[in-house]
């Protein structure tokens, strides 16, 4: 069984789900630093934009009934690679120290929306 879950008040800018539920796992769409407030990509330091994409997450993940210590798989996708430090501790403090799932960050020439920063997950919502 599927369930496809979209957030009223994050409305899509294409056409895709926030998650789908697959049996025991939830796949999470990847986020950019989207301000729900304005529906518009968060500007600035690469700071800014990963709180804002790993909130959004977290909004997802509360609307599915999970959260950051279910995912068992992280990709992060940057437009510069000399981020990637400041995007990695950022990320860190929404996870449990001894907790942290498997990642793939991959360096990219750009992204939808035209963000710096994207992130998807794999969640297990199983017992």
């Amino acid at each position: 069984m599927l369930e496809y879950l979209t957030l009223p008040d994050l409305p899509p800018v294409a056409p895709y789900s926030h998650a789908v539920r697959a049996g025991d796992f939830l796949f999470v769409t990847g986020q950019l630093a989207e301000d729900p407030a304005t529906g518009e990509i968060v500007r600035g330091p690469i700071a800014a934009q990963t709180r804002q994409v790993m909130d959004n997450l977290k909004r997802v993940l509360a609307y599915a009934g999970t959260g950051f210590d279910r995912v068992v798989m992280a990709r992060i996708f940057i437009t510069d690679l000399r981020d990637y430090e400041t995007v990695n501790q950022i990320y860190a403090s929404y996870f449990e120290p001894r907790r942290l799932p498997c990642r793939t960050t991959v360096g990219v020439l750009g992204l939808a929306g035209v963000g710096d920063v994207e992130i998807d997950l794999i969640v297990y919502c199983g017992e």
